[in-house]
């Protein structure tokens, strides 16, 4: 069954081993950001011709480069670039001529809020179905389930949102094909600004947090402490609320977190079809007029928010499972 609820011999011995996963994610985090600037900088020309465009002579385009300071090694480059994020500031926006964190300012709560919408709706339901698919298997149920999950996932996004607008947007008329979110609006146009937005994200995310959320479940189910509780006529119910689920939180949190992870960073073709003035489309932007520090700083921010879910799913197993605790 679910274990005690931990010591403070434990507690104490629960802080090295968070530390450690502290560490790991800054030197993943550190790493990371050394791909990221390689990366960007292989991309095939840079803000200066973007910003003076083809008609601009080979001067013109090298004086622009300098004033940006593109022509500098990319070593010294990049040793800055850090420095600064470490210090909380990204840098000046090479093609909106403002500071990156206001850039992103104006679109990361719009990126929240899509992926906190999402979650309230695909988190319970994936876990309905994952608990329902586990309780009945092999039943009907269980197999009318795992046949809709597995299509789901099959289908990628961009399928998803084009079916989507077609339904309810072009045959219905119910909702919005184009997300217009602004400050001014009402929760309740907002709601129904981006109502397709997040039900193409939840049909892409749900099915496998479902999936996963079922094997867990399975999983406990067949572990000889249900028999006995079952023997001692206790409730099916019960069993499952309370003896089943804590048990079976740990990878349930992984599937979680590893899906919210896709939606602050992975919903780049979802926000382009819907013009979602979020930070995933802001990315793709950054990536067309070759906005560097932008791009930059949109892809830390989608890494760090990936490896502080991950950091958290890491402590609830650690919390969740005595024998971890116990090391």
């Amino acid at each position: 069954m679910s274990g005690a609820a931990p010591s403070g011999a434990a507690m104490a011995g629960l802080v090295p081993l968070i530390l450690k996963r502290i560490g790991a994610a800054l030197l993943t985090l550190f790493l990371v950001s050394a791909v990221v600037f390689t990366i960007s900088g292989l991309l095939p020309g840079d803000a200066a011709e973007e910003t003076l465009g083809q008609s601009a002579t080979p001067e013109q385009v090298a004086a622009l480069r300098h004033e940006m300071g593109l022509d500098r090694p990319a070593a010294t480059r990049y040793a800055e670039w850090l420095g600064a994020i470490v210090r909380g500031d990204p840098g000046q926006s090479l093609v909106a001529n403002m500071p990156v964190k206001e850039v992103i300012a104006g679109r990361l709560p719009n990126t929240l809020m899509l992926a906190g919408l999402t979650a309230l709706v695909s988190v319970p339901l994936a876990l309905l179905i994952g608990i329902a698919s586990a309780i009945n298997r092999g039943g009907l149920l269980d197999r009318g389930l795992s046949l809709l999950t597995l299509s789901l996932i099959a289908v990628p996004e961009f399928l998803v949102a084009t079916i989507g607008v077609l339904i309810f947007s072009v045959k219905l008329l119910w909702l919005p094909s184009i997300a217009l979110v602004s400050p001014e609006a009402s929760w309740g146009d907002t709601i129904r600004s981006c109502a397709l937005p997040v039900l193409t994200l939840t049909v892409v995310v749900v099915a496998q947090m479902a999936r996963m959320s079922r094997a867990a479940v399975a999983d406990q189910l067949d572990r000889p402490y249900v028999e006995m509780a079952r023997l001692k006529g206790v409730p099916f119910r019960r069993i499952v609320l309370f003896h089943v689920m804590p048990n079976a939180i740990s990878p349930t949190i992984n599937a979680i977190a590893l899906s919210l992870s896709y939606l602050l960073g992975g919903a780049i073709i979802v926000e382009t079809i819907f013009n979602f003035p979020g930070l995933a489309s802001l990315m793709v932007n950054a990536v067309t007029s070759r906005d560097m520090p932008l791009l930059q700083a949109c892809a830390m921010i989608f890494c760090a928010a990936y490896l502080l879910l991950m950091l958290v799913a890491d402590v609830v197993a650690i919390l969740a499972n005595p024998r971890l605790r116990a090391q």
